[in-house]
């Protein structure tokens, strides 16, 4: 418990500490108002280097490795890149005669001056080439990492179980997890038919977003469940393993959603509604799946950042209890999230599935 204390008050720390230093820069000007959304967005937005803390030659940074297709395979660190500008450009990187500039964590192929073309907002146009962009960013690395923490349990589990039948050591932590997943998420919602051999990407798909969830809240990590890319990837093998997995009855459903007990002739206006609306709800639910957990990881690390904020926005150390207090709080909460989360995922998928393999019900 002293360690989850210590944790939650180090990354408020952090966080704090990373607002103190923007804040610095923006009082530059002293009639400018302090404007908390560049933090917020550079925080959960992904990047080629992964920022832990501090600024400028102080900061503590991991450099990620940056893989370019482009005419040929590229492969440099991102550290070439240097420091951005208060634009958000980089310094220009040459390679095998082409220059390659990073703007606001977006690769462009630019000249020697690293010139691109903006528009009036200063956002680049479409006109500005970029590479096929490969790279490891600070997501990707994340999910390494959580695919490497879940490979060295899963080893240590089967090690511990080779030992005894009896769970010992993290054993005893994973097998109520695989139980739950088998039990109260494949058998309950697939049926006790078809449902094992759905248990074990349902269990690897519910460990590995509550791993990332949790890692997400350590300070300096990558905001990745929080990712549209990542949880849009989810949504898609969501969809192919429902409709890869669907019986006759299922697309008979999808096609014949009255049955056989109208002539055709009296269904055809109601087909016309209904056929479309069954068919787009195979694209609906697993883009609800992608919208629902991007949006609620999401959301709580912009409130977090947001009551921080606060301090440096009203300019007065009064509101710090206030605003530590609810960021203590919500941060807490988020803990909590980031297993409900994965469960739901992993629920609704499972519920998905299980209506793909339903057996016909038969009138008595």
């Amino acid at each position: 418990m002293n360690f989850k204390r210590l944790l939650i008050a180090f990354s408020l720390l952090t966080f704090t500490l990373g607002f103190s230093s923007e804040n610095g820069h923006s009082e530059a000007g002293k009639e400018e108002k302090y404007n908390p959304v560049p933090f917020i967005m550079h925080h959960i937005q992904d990047g080629h280097s992964w920022h832990f803390w501090g600024e400028g030659e102080n900061s503590v940074t991991l450099n990620l490795p940056v893989i370019l297709w482009d005419n040929g395979l590229k492969v440099f660190s991102s550290a070439e890149f240097g420091h951005s500008n208060e634009a958000g450009k980089s310094e220009v990187v040459e390679k095998d005669g082409k220059y390659y500039v990073l703007f606001h964590e977006k690769i462009y192929e630019t000249n020697a001056s690293g010139d691109l073309k903006l528009d009036e907002h200063h956002h680049p146009t479409d006109e500005n080439l970029k590479p096929l962009d490969l790279s490891i960013t600070k997501n990707v690395a994340q999910m390494l990492l959580a695919a490497l923490i879940l490979l060295i349990i899963g080893f240590a589990t089967a090690s511990s179980y080779k030992k005894s039948q009896v769970p010992s050591g993290i054993a005893k932590f994973i097998e109520p997890l695989v139980l739950f997943v088998r039990d109260d998420i494949a058998l309950q919602n697939i049926g006790a038919l078809r449902y094992r051999k759905y248990v074990p990407y349902l269990t690897t798909l519910f460990l590995f977003i509550w791993v990332l969830n949790i890692l997400g809240l350590f300070p300096g990590a990558a905001n990745t469940t929080g990712n549209i890319a990542f949880t849009f990837t989810l949504s898609v093998l969501t969809l192919l393993i429902v409709n890869l997995s669907g019986r006759k009855t299922y697309w008979m459903h999808m096609f014949d959603p009255l049955g056989k007990g109208m002539p055709f002739g009296g269904k055809i206006l109601i087909y016309l509604i209904l056929v479309p609306v069954e068919l787009l709800g195979i694209i609906t639910k697993p883009f609800a799946l992608m919208i629902r957990l991007f949006a609620n990881m999401t959301a709580g690390h912009i409130i977090i950042m947001s009551l921080l904020a606060l301090i440096f926005i009203m300019k007065t150390y009064a509101i710090a209890p206030v605003a530590l207090g609810m960021s203590l709080f919500i941060y807490t909460l988020e803990v909590l999230v980031a297993a409900l989360q994965a469960y739901i995922f992993t629920m609704l998928t499972a519920l998905f599935i299980g209506s793909a393999v339903e057996e016909p019900h038969h009138d008595h």
